[in-house]
Protein backbone atom coordinates (compact mmCIF):
# COMPACT_ATOMS: atom_id res chain seq x y z
CA UNK A 1 0.00 0.00 0.00
CA UNK A 2 1.16 3.55 -1.08
CA UNK A 3 2.47 5.27 2.34
CA UNK A 4 1.79 8.93 2.27
CA UNK A 5 2.95 11.91 3.99
CA UNK A 6 2.21 16.07 3.38
CA UNK A 7 4.46 16.75 6.11
CA UNK A 8 5.97 19.19 5.64
CA UNK A 9 4.01 20.67 3.15
CA UNK A 10 5.16 20.42 -0.28
CA UNK A 11 5.21 23.91 -2.01
CA UNK A 12 5.75 23.33 -5.63
CA UNK A 13 7.25 26.31 -7.87
CA UNK A 14 7.30 26.34 -11.85
CA UNK A 15 8.58 29.15 -13.85
CA UNK A 16 5.17 31.72 -13.17
CA UNK A 17 4.10 30.14 -10.73
CA UNK A 18 4.18 28.66 -6.54
CA UNK A 19 1.86 26.02 -5.48
CA UNK A 20 1.53 26.52 -1.84
CA UNK A 21 -0.67 25.23 0.97
CA UNK A 22 -4.41 26.97 0.89
CA UNK A 23 -4.81 28.72 4.41
CA UNK A 24 -7.34 31.12 5.97
CA UNK A 25 -5.90 33.94 4.76
CA UNK A 26 -7.28 32.77 0.80
CA UNK A 27 -10.71 32.43 2.31
CA UNK A 28 -11.98 35.83 0.17
CA UNK A 29 -9.99 34.74 -3.02
CA UNK A 30 -11.25 31.18 -3.05
CA UNK A 31 -14.80 32.52 -1.84
CA UNK A 32 -14.81 33.71 -4.96
CA UNK A 33 -13.73 31.38 -6.81
CA UNK A 34 -16.18 28.84 -5.21
CA UNK A 35 -18.92 31.41 -5.68
CA UNK A 36 -18.44 32.53 -9.42
CA UNK A 37 -21.03 30.77 -11.78
CA UNK A 38 -18.65 31.10 -14.62
CA UNK A 39 -15.76 29.24 -12.35
CA UNK A 40 -18.15 26.94 -10.97
CA UNK A 41 -19.73 26.31 -14.58
CA UNK A 42 -18.57 22.99 -15.23
CA UNK A 43 -18.05 21.91 -11.59
CA UNK A 44 -21.25 20.18 -10.00
CA UNK A 45 -21.23 21.23 -6.34
CA UNK A 46 -23.49 24.34 -4.93
CA UNK A 47 -22.34 28.25 -5.21
CA UNK A 48 -20.96 29.22 -1.70
CA UNK A 49 -22.86 31.60 0.12
CA UNK A 50 -20.38 33.03 2.53
CA UNK A 51 -16.72 33.33 3.55
CA UNK A 52 -17.45 31.31 6.36
CA UNK A 53 -18.49 28.26 4.61
CA UNK A 54 -15.52 28.86 2.34
CA UNK A 55 -13.86 28.45 5.72
CA UNK A 56 -15.25 25.48 6.55
CA UNK A 57 -13.94 23.81 3.38
CA UNK A 58 -9.92 25.51 4.19
CA UNK A 59 -10.62 23.26 7.12
CA UNK A 60 -12.00 20.38 4.93
CA UNK A 61 -8.67 20.78 2.64
CA UNK A 62 -6.32 20.61 5.90
CA UNK A 63 -7.77 17.81 7.64
CA UNK A 64 -7.91 15.84 4.70
CA UNK A 65 -3.86 17.06 4.17
CA UNK A 66 -3.10 16.04 7.89
CA UNK A 67 -4.40 12.75 7.51
CA UNK A 68 -2.60 12.15 4.35
CA UNK A 69 -5.90 11.26 2.63
CA UNK A 70 -5.16 14.09 -0.46
CA UNK A 71 -3.77 17.19 -1.03
CA UNK A 72 -4.67 20.28 -2.49
CA UNK A 73 -2.50 23.24 -3.19
CA UNK A 74 -3.40 27.04 -4.16
CA UNK A 75 -2.13 28.76 -7.48
CA UNK A 76 -0.19 32.28 -7.06
CA UNK A 77 1.36 33.59 -9.40
CA UNK A 78 5.23 33.68 -8.29
CA UNK A 79 5.31 37.57 -7.97
CA UNK A 80 2.02 37.56 -5.98
CA UNK A 81 1.17 35.26 -3.14
CA UNK A 82 -2.71 36.01 -4.15
CA UNK A 83 -4.78 32.50 -4.75
CA UNK A 84 -5.80 32.55 -8.42
CA UNK A 85 -6.96 28.61 -8.30
CA UNK A 86 -6.31 25.28 -7.00
CA UNK A 87 -4.82 22.07 -7.95
CA UNK A 88 -5.46 18.86 -6.23
CA UNK A 89 -5.30 15.09 -6.00
CA UNK A 90 -8.42 15.24 -4.04
CA UNK A 91 -8.76 11.61 -3.52
CA UNK A 92 -5.91 9.13 -3.48
CA UNK A 93 -6.76 5.06 -3.60
CA UNK A 94 -3.65 3.93 -1.86
CA UNK A 95 -4.01 0.64 -2.20
CA UNK A 96 -4.23 1.33 -5.95
CA UNK A 97 -1.61 3.76 -6.16
CA UNK A 98 -4.15 5.77 -7.56
CA UNK A 99 -5.20 9.52 -7.80
CA UNK A 100 -7.92 11.42 -9.14
CA UNK A 101 -6.70 15.09 -9.98
CA UNK A 102 -8.79 18.34 -9.66
CA UNK A 103 -7.86 22.22 -10.68
CA UNK A 104 -10.09 25.26 -11.36
CA UNK A 105 -8.94 28.62 -11.94
CA UNK A 106 -10.32 32.60 -11.85
CA UNK A 107 -12.21 33.43 -14.97
CA UNK A 108 -9.53 36.56 -15.77
CA UNK A 109 -6.67 33.55 -15.88
CA UNK A 110 -7.99 31.32 -18.74
CA UNK A 111 -6.52 30.56 -21.73
CA UNK A 112 -3.08 31.38 -20.47
CA UNK A 113 -1.44 28.32 -19.97
CA UNK A 114 -1.74 28.44 -16.17
CA UNK A 115 -3.38 25.68 -15.09
CA UNK A 116 -1.67 23.33 -17.83
CA UNK A 117 1.46 24.62 -15.95
CA UNK A 118 0.21 24.12 -12.71
CA UNK A 119 -1.04 20.17 -13.41
CA UNK A 120 2.02 19.72 -15.50
CA UNK A 121 4.02 20.21 -11.50
CA UNK A 122 1.53 18.08 -9.86
CA UNK A 123 1.83 15.26 -12.68
CA UNK A 124 5.81 15.22 -11.53
CA UNK A 125 5.05 15.19 -8.07
CA UNK A 126 2.40 12.31 -8.14
CA UNK A 127 4.49 10.11 -10.29
CA UNK A 128 7.98 11.15 -9.37
CA UNK A 129 7.31 12.25 -5.50
CA UNK A 130 4.53 9.93 -4.11
CA UNK A 131 4.86 6.65 -6.74
CA UNK A 132 1.24 6.88 -8.22
CA UNK A 133 0.98 4.41 -10.62
CA UNK A 134 -2.20 6.50 -12.17
CA UNK A 135 -4.01 9.71 -12.43
CA UNK A 136 -7.65 10.20 -13.34
CA UNK A 137 -9.76 12.84 -14.00
CA UNK A 138 -13.45 12.97 -13.53
CA UNK A 139 -14.48 16.35 -16.12
CA UNK A 140 -18.00 17.33 -17.20
CA UNK A 141 -18.00 16.15 -20.92
CA UNK A 142 -19.05 19.57 -21.91
CA UNK A 143 -15.77 21.26 -20.44
CA UNK A 144 -13.40 21.71 -23.24
CA UNK A 145 -11.10 23.26 -21.83
CA UNK A 146 -10.21 20.96 -19.57
CA UNK A 147 -10.41 17.85 -22.01
CA UNK A 148 -7.62 20.12 -23.81
CA UNK A 149 -5.63 20.17 -20.59
CA UNK A 150 -5.76 16.13 -19.96
CA UNK A 151 -5.02 15.34 -24.00
CA UNK A 152 -2.23 17.83 -23.76
CA UNK A 153 -0.58 15.45 -20.82
CA UNK A 154 -1.52 12.53 -23.11
CA UNK A 155 -4.54 11.52 -20.27
CA UNK A 156 -6.76 9.07 -22.34
CA UNK A 157 -10.47 8.79 -21.55
CA UNK A 158 -10.83 5.39 -20.46
CA UNK A 159 -15.05 5.69 -20.10
CA UNK A 160 -18.49 8.09 -20.39
CA UNK A 161 -20.94 7.59 -17.84
CA UNK A 162 -23.99 8.53 -19.05
CA UNK A 163 -26.04 10.16 -17.05
CA UNK A 164 -24.42 8.77 -13.70
CA UNK A 165 -24.48 12.53 -11.65
CA UNK A 166 -27.71 13.72 -10.48
CA UNK A 167 -26.56 17.37 -10.05
CA UNK A 168 -29.12 20.58 -9.74
CA UNK A 169 -32.30 18.64 -10.86
CA UNK A 170 -31.09 16.52 -13.53
CA UNK A 171 -28.82 13.74 -14.48
CA UNK A 172 -25.14 14.77 -15.84
CA UNK A 173 -22.87 12.31 -18.14
CA UNK A 174 -19.42 12.20 -16.67
CA UNK A 175 -16.18 10.95 -18.91
CA UNK A 176 -13.32 9.84 -17.18
CA UNK A 177 -9.53 10.37 -18.37
CA UNK A 178 -6.35 8.67 -17.14
CA UNK A 179 -2.68 9.06 -17.33
CA UNK A 180 -0.46 5.83 -16.66
CA UNK A 181 2.92 6.48 -14.92
CA UNK A 182 5.48 6.24 -17.91
CA UNK A 183 8.36 6.18 -15.36
CA UNK A 184 7.72 2.81 -13.63
CA UNK A 185 6.19 -0.23 -14.41
CA UNK A 186 6.44 -1.58 -10.57
CA UNK A 187 6.18 -0.85 -7.26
Amino acid sequence: MLELNFDPFPVLETKRLVLRRTTLDDANDYFFLRSSPEAMKHICKPLQKSVEETKELIYKINEMIAFNDGISWSVCLKNNNKMIGSVSFHRIVKDHYRAEIGYMLHPDYWRMGIISEAVEAIIDYGFNTLNFHSIEAHIDPTNIGSEKVLQKFNFEKEAYFKENYFYNGQFLDTAVYCLLNPYSNKI
